[in-house]
C-alpha cells in the first residue's frame, strides 16, 4: 500500500513560537500513490492574541476576521486523526513542526506535543538545499525553477500554500507537474491549465478523519481575497480555475 503523505502548512501571528506567538490557520492536502485524494483539513483559529502586523502583512489574515474562529483546542483531536500514522511534507518543517507542538502543549495534551512521535517528517527546505546549494530555496524560488504555477500566491495561505508545495514535492522527486486527483488523468485540453477531475472516493477504511466545512462567512471572505488575488494578478487564481473545472465536469 503507499504511504498516506499530507503536505501541511501554518499561518501564524508572528515568530518566534517562544514569544508567545500562536497559529491561526492549517492546511493540509492528503497524497496517496503520488496522487491527490481530494481530502483535506483547513480552519482559521482565534489566537487569543494579536497577529504582529508585518506577520499581517504576509498572509493577510486580520484580528477581526479571526473573531470568533474555533481554538485549537476544538479541532485538535480532528487535526491529529488526520495527520496521524502519515508522512508529513513541510517547507521548512522546523518552524511549522515547533508551532504545532506548541499548540498541543498548552491544551495539555502533552502526548502529542511532540509530532514527530506519531508522523514521519520531510523538509523540502532541506531537500531542496540539497539539490540546489548556495541559491535560493524558498516556495516562491522553487516553483519559479520548477515551473509550478504560483500566480494566485500573492498572499500566504495555508491551504493554497500546501497544495502549491504538493506539486513542488511530486515535481522535484518524480516529475509529476500537475495536481491530479487519485484515479485520474489529465484532461488533455493542451491549455497548459491544471485542471481537477471527479474525486474516487477511498474505501471506508482509509477515510480517516472529518473535513470542516467553512461557515458562509468565511467562504464569502475567501471569495472577496481570491477576487483581489484575480485583479492583481491579471487573471483567476489556480485555486479558482481548479473549482471552475470540477463545476464544468460534476
Amino acid at each position: 500500500m503507499a504511504e498516506r503523505k499530507v503536505v501541511l502548512d501554518t499561518e501564524t501571528t508572528g515568530m518566534p513560537v517562544t514569544d508567545g506567538h500562536r497559529i491561526i490557520e492549517i492546511g493540509c492536502v492528503e497524497l496517496m500513490g503520488r496522487r491527490l485524494t481530494g481530502r483535506h483539513f483547513h480552519v482559521y483559529l482565534q489566537p487569543d492574541r494579536e497577529s504582529d502586523e508585518g506577520a499581517i502583512g504576509v498572509h493577510g489574515i486580520t484580528n477581526e476576521f479571526l473573531v470568533g474562529k474555533p481554538r485549537f483546542a476544538e479541532v485538535a483531536d480532528e487535526f491529529f486523526e488526520f495527520i496521524q500514522g502519515a508522512q508529513l511534507i513541510i517547507h521548512n518543517a522546523a518552524f511549522d513542526v515547533g508551532f504545532i507542538n506548541n499548540e498541543f502543549a498548552l491544551i495539555g495534551q502533552h502526548d502529542r506535543a511532540d509530532i514527530t512521535q506519531h508522523c514521519s517528517i520531510l523538509d523540502t527546505l532541506l531537500m531542496a538545499r540539497e539539490r540546489h546549494p548556495g541559491q535560493r530555496n524558498s516556495l516562491d524560488a522553487l516553483c519559479k525553477r520548477y515551473d509550478v504555477d504560483n500566480s494566485g500566491r500573492e498572499l500566504h495561505g495555508a491551504l493554497l500554500d500546501s497544495e502549491i508545495l504538493a506539486d513542488v514535492y511530486l515535481t522535484m522527486t518524480g516529475g509529476q507537474t500537475s495536481l491530479s486527483l487519485a484515479g485520474n488523468g489529465a484532461d488533455g485540453s493542451g491549455d497548459g491549465i491544471s485542471r481537477a477531475s471527479a474525486i474516487r472516493r477511498l474505501p471506508a477504511d482509509r477515510q480517516r478523519g472529518r473535513i470542516i466545512q467553512a461557515s458562509e462567512a468565511e467562504l464569502a471572505e475567501h471569495l472577496a481575497r481570491l477576487e483581489i488575488i484575480a485583479k492583481s494578478a491579471g487573471g483567476p487564481a489556480l485555486w479558482t480555475q481548479l473549482a471552475e473545472a470540477k463545476a464544468q465536469q460534476s
